[in-house]
C-alpha cells in the first residue's frame, strides 16, 4: 500500500481478499461465537487475536482505526465515542491520581474543562502555559510528577498554532510523551508525529467525518516512545496489571502496541466510550474524501479571511494563512498545505455586534459544531467557552467579540456575498 495521503484516505486500513466485500463491512454485533471456552480464554489473556465483545473491539472499528493510524504514521490506534473521550483516555492512560500534566492554555473549551475541573477532581493536576511561551517558561511548568504534555496543532477556536517541536523537545527532556490533538489540521495538513509528537488524538466528528453525521474520536500511538526507559513514571504500562492477568503491557506489546492495548483492555473495558460499527462506517465514508475536502476548505477559508481582513466593520482577523498573522511563520513550517477551514474574527461593536451579524447570515448557520461541509458559526464566549471566566477566556485566546466561522464547501463567491449582506446590518 502506498504511503501517500490521498491513497491512504481511499484505501487504507482495509484490504479485502478474493471475493470479500469491497467496502468495509458493518459488523453490527455485540458478541462473537467460539467453539470452546479455551478459544475465548486465549482472547481474554491477550494471547490470540480476535473479538469477543464490541465494547472492547469490533472489526469495523478496527479497520477504520487502522486507516487513521496509517494516515498519521502511527503503529496502533483505537476509536472512541467522541473526541472528548479520546483526549480523556489518552491522558488518563498514563496520568492518574497524584500525577501532573503540562498543557497549552489555548485549547478547546471542553478539553480545558475536562482537565481543569473534572480530572482535577480525579487527582490529576494541570499546569497551563501559553502556546507561545518561551522555552524557559515551558521548562518551569514541569514538576517531578509530570507525566505528559498536551496541546492542539491548531487551537479551537483561538487558531493559535502549536510549536510542536518546542513542546516535544521539552516533553522528551523530562522523559514524558507529547500528546497532540490534531483535529483541525487532520493528517492531510499536518502529521504531528513527524515533528516529535508521541500520541495524536482527533475528534473525528469534525473534518474526518466531514458531514456532521456521526460523533467519534480516535487515539493514535506513534510507537516510538520508550515506556520502559522511564518505567518509574509509567507503572501502569511497565508493571503487571493485576486487573488483567498480570500482563505488563510494555513488555508484552512493546513500544508499538503497549499504549493502545492498555487503553483498550483497561479504559475501554471500564468506561465503555466505544464507537458503534455504524458510526465507524460513516466515518470511513468521510475519510475517503478527506484529502479532497481539506483543500477546498482551505481555499474558501483563505478567501474569507482575506475579505474580512479588509472590511471596515471587522476589528481583527485570526487565520494563520494570512501573512500578517501572529502564527503565520509557524503555519508555513507545520501547515504548508493550508491552515484549515476555520476563521476567527471580531466584529466592531463587541458582543452585541457579533450576535447581530450572526443572526443575519443565510448560508452560515449558528451551530455548536465546526469543520464540516456546511458553513456554520458560533460565539464561543456565550457557548462552548461559557464556563470560563474572563481571565481563563483570555488565556485561551477567546475574547468576548470572537466569532468562529467554520467555512464550508459552498461557492466562495456565495459565502462572501453572505458575509457582506450580514455585515451591512451591523
Amino acid at each position: 500500500m502506498s504511503n501517500r495521503i490521498e491513497t491512504l484516505c481511499v484505501q487504507g486500513g482495509y484490504h479485502p481478499g478474493n471475493g470479500e466485500p469491497r467496502q468495509i463491512p458493518i459488523i453490527q454485533s455485540t458478541t462473537f461465537k467460539y467453539d470452546t471456552s479455551e478459544d475465548m480464554g486465549r482472547l481474554f489473556d491477550l494471547e490470540a487475536e480476535g473479538y469477543f465483545y464490541s465494547r472492547l473491539q469490533n472489526p469495523t472499528c478496527d479497520h477504520v482505526a487502522a486507516k487513521i493510524a496509517a494516515l498519521e504514521g502511527g503503529t496502533a490506534a483505537m476509536l472512541t465515542s467522541s473526541g472528548q473521550a479520546a483526549n480523556f483516555y489518552a491522558v488518563f492512560n498514563i496520568a492518574s491520581c497524584g500525577d501532573h500534566v503540562v498543557s497549552s492554555s489555548s485549547i478547546y473549551g471542553g478539553t480545558y474543562n475536562l482537565f481543569a475541573v473534572t480530572m482535577k477532581r480525579m487527582g490529576v493536576a494541570f499546569t497551563f502555559v501559553p502556546p507561545d511561551c518561551s522555552e524557559e517558561e515551558l521548562e518551569a511548568a514541569f514538576q517531578p510528577n509530570t507525566r505528559a504534555v498536551f496541546g492542539e496543532t491548531i487551537a479551537n477556536p483561538a487558531l493559535t498554532v502549536l510549536d510542536i517541536e518546542k513542546f516535544a523537545k521539552a516533553a522528551h527532556a523530562h522523559g514524558v510523551p507529547l500528546i497532540v490533538d490534531n483535529t483541525f489540521a487532520t493528517p492531510v495538513l499536518c502529521r504531528p508525529m513527524e515533528w516529535g509528537a508521541d500520541i495524536v488524538t482527533h475528534s473525528t466528528t469534525k473534518y474526518m467525518d466531514g458531514h456532521a453525521a456521526a460523533l467519534g474520536g480516535c487515539i493514535v500511538d506513534s510507537g516510538r516512545f520508550d515506556w520502559m526507559a522511564h518505567a518509574d513514571k509509567f507503572p501502569g504500562l511497565c508493571t503487571p496489571d493485576a486487573s488483567y492477568h498480570g500482563i505488563t503491557y510494555a513488555e508484552r506489546f512493546g513500544k508499538e502496541g503497549a499504549f493502545i492495548t492498555k487503553a483498550t483492555a483497561q479504559l475501554m473495558r471500564d468506561f465503555g466510550s466505544m464507537l458503534s460499527p455504524q458510526s465507524a462506517f460513516i466515518l470511513n465514508l468521510g475519510l475517503e474524501s478527506l484529502h479532497v475536502r481539506m483543500a477546498r476548505h482551505c481555499e474558501n477559508a483563505q478567501a474569507v479571511a482575506e475579505y474580512l481582513e479588509k472590511h471596515p466593520k471587522i476589528a481583527w482577523v485570526r487565520y494563520s494563512g494570512l501573512p500578517g498573522d501572529q502564527y503565520h511563520a509557524l503555519a508555513e513550517k507545520y501547515l504548508p498545505q493550508g491552515s484549515c477551514g476555520v476563521v476567527s474574527f471580531g466584529v466592531k461593536g463587541g458582543r452585541t455586534a457579533a450576535e447581530a451579524f450572526m443572526k443575519r447570515l443565510r448560508l452560515g448557520a449558528i451551530a455548536t459544531h465546526v469543520a464540516d461541509a456546511r458553513t456554520c458559526c458560533l460565539h464561543p464566549a456565550s457557548s462552548t467557552h461559557r464556563q470560563m471566566n474572563d481571565e481563563e477566556l483570555a488565556a485561551a485566546g477567546v475574547s468576548p467579540d470572537l466569532v468562529r466561522l467554520s467555512v464550508g464547501l459552498e461557492s466562495k463567491e456565495d459565502l462572501l456575498e453572505d458575509l457582506e449582506q450580514a455585515l451591512q446590518s451591523v
